[in-house]
């Protein structure tokens, strides 16, 4: 876990403790502002070295707390800036964003389900011949997702509000305790009761073989630095997104693409870190971990974002439309589907995850081309 240093007088650094600094400097600089084309591809560059600082960091803290925790604790504050981001989009957009908290949840979800898993899954079956996984962790996880998913998206879509596919006061608010009570219980299942269920085995499983794994564990300082630089970069990563955003919104415009695509850039911007976390453990051998943080992030991405946004439509002007369409429902439902044949073995091959990138590259296809 060792980065390269930067030289800062006499002591070096190294850039993944820099960066951090350095985009949040720049997010805050240039807030409100809409700068020109230069300022906007500096940015976009360091908010890429922002995401791998941020990766770097995620990975010291979860070395230090084991799995799971590790997963939950990137998954946690991802969904925290992803939150931030939607409201604070959301504040200035006006009744043009009333789906931009469904566009962006439905993106991490299908990213996260089909994306990162089925990347998990390739990239572990190609250097094992099959990835190996905790099948009862990895259902719970599933069938978790698939609830939420349900509950916040779904059910929307069929309740009798004149206004579109939105919730009433009433059943928003009910949609927004179930949503935390299901996500605190996985939480208790995964980090206590069950917590086995959720660790990367021996035996039938893959064993890490990376060296790091068995390097000792950062002190509890090095911890905590890492953890306030991983904050620190997550918060980066959300103000220079926002900076991009403009640009974002005009480029989607450009190629004729639906108001909804933003959401699914959002979310992919969002979730590089997670993405790239899962790639890295995958390659190790230790797809148990790449799936705790696939399933993972899309469960904290719909069981704490839609609560919370549901106390922050309180304070927005507008509608919140939560309902999927009739084709986000048939993706999400073979998703489900196609995961849950995938995890039930506790194994799987390349087909397996090939199929879940291509239902990843249907999403995105149809998120463009409607």
């Amino acid at each position: 876990m060792n980065a390269p240093s930067l030289r800062l007088g006499s002591r070096a650094l190294p850039w993944t403790d820099v960066v951090p600094v350095v985009a949040a400097i720049a997010a805050a600089v240039t807030f409100g502002s809409k700068p020109g084309t230069l300022v906007l591809v500096l940015a976009g560059l360091l908010l890429g070295a922002a995401v791998l600082s941020a990766v770097h960091h995620a990975e010291v803290v979860a070395h230090r707390v084991g799995e799971p925790f590790g997963s939950l604790v990137l998954a946690v504050a991802v969904t925290v800036i992803e939150v931030a981001l939607i409201v604070t989009l959301m504040i200035s957009g006006g009744d043009e964003t009333s789906t931009l908290a469904r566009d962006t949840v439905f993106a991490a979800a299908m990213i996260t389900i089909n994306g990162i898993l089925g990347l998990s899954v390739l990239v572990g079956a190609l250097k094992h011949r099959t990835a190996a996984f905790n099948a009862e962790g990895t259902a719970t996880a599933l069938a978790t997702v698939a609830t939420l998913a349900t509950l916040c998206l779904v059910l929307p879509t069929f309740t009798e509000a004149e206004s579109g596919p939105e919730f009433s006061s009433s059943q928003l608010a009910f949609a927004a305790v179930a949503s935390l009570a299901v996500y605190g219980l996985f939480v208790f299942v995964q980090t206590v009761r069950h917590r086995d269920y959720f660790l990367p085995g021996d035996g039938d499983g893959v064993v890490a073989d990376d060296d790091g794994d068995h390097a000792a564990p950062p002190s509890d300082r090095e911890a905590l630095r890492s953890l306030g630089l991983l904050v620190l970069a997550l918060v980066a990563v959300v103000g220079l997104a926002k900076l991009e955003s403009s640009a974002i919104e005009d480029l989607v415009s450009s190629i004729g693409a639906p108001q909804s695509a933003v959401g699914v850039v959002i979310a992919l911007v969002v979730l590089l870190p997670e993405t790239l976390a899962a790639y890295r453990n995958a390659a190790r051998g230790r797809v148990q971990t790449s799936l705790n943080l696939a399933l993972g992030s899309a469960m904290a991405s719909i069981g704490l974002t839609i609560p919370a946004i549901a106390i922050a439509s309180i304070w927005l002007d507008g509608p919140l439309l939560l309902g999927l369409g009739s084709t986000e429902i048939v993706l999400l439902t073979i998703s489900v589907v196609v995961g849950a044949l995938t995890v039930l073995p506790g194994r799987a091959t390349v087909q397996e995850g090939a199929l879940h990138l291509v239902l990843f590259s249907v999403f995105l296809f149809l998120a463009l081309v409607p």
